[in-house]
């Protein structure tokens, strides 16, 4: 199954979202100042961040708000780098892109309930805490210079013994933690529709059911054609992450796409929340292959996990995996019933950093957020709107970079990488004398 074409409706956040604002396709001709692609976070983040400003924007969405993967992944909202440490961020981009763009990322989390509250937007968020636990012993050290470096960026985050990992994750085959007091969780496709209503609520206009085909040079503006429509403007922005077509030449290629399987269990009983993420947490573990859980507003546990081979592609196969995985970390768990499960994509870029491609005057794209969409999609519709007002290059939070394709390797190299990481978190386990789980 190719993930992007993934039906919505089977997701527990369809299910349980609040309804998402009444849009209409594009049937005509309009003019605006900027015009936004892509009806995710980073094209509403966008939107908001310029009608906030007296900008007028008109928004172009596909399908409908949250078809991609803004409405469909997981609901964690993790203030932090994906991969990559600070010290290796500020090295990769130097100065003073790093400490710009250090500064936004590590206050996405921030700028995600910000908005939640100042709009009033209904999408079950929390912002209660990320944890991060050391599947082995000997990767509390990284975990330890992790945490540190965000406190040198003035976070609180603190490390947690073995015994209060275990208090607050439920699991007993953690070996410690460190804890980001700013991350939280949502509803993802609440957000994203709350985001919806807040653009509108600000004189934005959005239209769905309206696929980009092409983006042409009309005069010294832009004209941004749909099938029954076309929108004229100065400047135009995509954010379309793993869901973008061709509209633009090689803005497909500049990113490879990896499939992610989510699913939620049965709503747990009070007894059992008490001992599994009694403070309600985001939990994420050292390994590659990373375990990850939250709950959701009715008590269902929510996990998610990379798509590989038959993990994914055999749906029977991928829900007992999953529920091996998730009785294996939390014993204490009754018989699993899954009963939501969904598929969805991400956009990996070789950097795991948000890219500003400057793809002609008066034309971005920003994607490749290599899963940390919710905090980082938000994040970047300040810095877009930021370029659309008229920012000097210099002066962007990330520097403008020309359209490249991604590697060759990185086609296939995320998948290899998954077998991989297996490979080493189990090798680790069995050199720090642990016992690696069955799978």
């Amino acid at each position: 199954m190719r993930m992007q074409s993934a039906p919505l409706e089977p997701s527990l956040w369809f299910a349980t979202a609040k309804e998402a604002p009444a849009t209409f396709p594009l049937e005509e001709r309009v003019e605006t100042s900027v015009c936004v692609i892509g009806g995710g976070y980073t094209g509403l983040s966008t939107a908001l961040h310029l009608g906030e400003r007296g900008v007028d924007t008109v928004v172009l969405e596909a399908a409908r708000i949250g078809q991609g993967g803004s409405g469909r992944n997981a609901g964690h909202c993790t203030p932090t780098f994906h991969f990559y440490e600070i010290p290796t961020i500020r090295k990769m981009l130097g100065e003073p892109f790093a400490s710009r763009l250090i500064e936004r990322q590590s206050n996405g989390a921030n700028l995600v309930f910000d908005i939640i509250r100042r709009y009033d937007i209904d999408c079950e968020g929390v912002q209660t805490g990320y944890i991060q636990a050391a599947h082995a012993p000997s990767v509390l050290g990284k975990l330890e210079r992790r945490c540190r470096t965000y406190q040198e960026i003035g976070k609180a985050t603190r490390m947690l013994d073995r015994d209060e990992t275990e208090r607050l994750t439920g699991s007993p085959r953690y070996f410690g933690a460190w804890f980001h007091p700013e991350g939280g969780h949502i509803n993802p496709l609440g957000y994203v529709r709350g985001l919806a209503r807040a653009v509108m609520s600000v004189g934005g206009r959005v239209f769905t059911n309206s696929p980009v085909t092409a983006i042409v040079k009309e005069g010294t503006r832009w004209k941004v054609e749909t099938p029954t429509g076309s929108v004229v403007a100065d400047k135009v922005v995509c954010g379309t992450g793993a869901y973008t077509t061709g509209f633009w030449p090689g803005l497909q290629d500049s990113f490879a796409t990896l499939g992610v399987a989510v699913m939620a269990t049965q709503p747990l009983g009070d007894n059992l929340r008490k001992v599994i993420a009694p403070e309600n947490n985001t939990v994420v573990d050292s390994r590659g292959d990373a375990m990850i859980y939250k709950y959701n507003g009715e008590g269902r546990l929510v996990t998610s996990a990379f798509v590989e081979g038959k993990r994914g592609g055999d749906l029977e196969y991928t829900k007992n995996l999953m529920r091996e995985k998730l009785q294996w970390l939390l014993p204490q768990l009754p018989e699993v019933d899954w009963q939501y499960y969904w598929f969805g994509a991400l956009d990996m870029q070789r950097k795991t950093i948000p890219r500003l491609f400057d793809l002609a005057p008066g034309v971005v794209a920003s994607l490749g957020y290599s899963g940390r969409g919710v905090p980082t999609g938000t994040m970047m519709g300040t810095v877009l709107a930021d370029w659309a007002m008229g920012m000097p290059a210099k002066d962007l939070a990330l520097p403008l970079e020309p359209l490249t394709p991604a590697p060759f390797y990185m086609k296939v190299a995320p998948r290899l990488f998954l077998s991989w990481y297996r490979f080493r978190d189990q090798r680790m386990a069995r050199r720090d004398g642990v016992s690696p789980p069955p799978f």
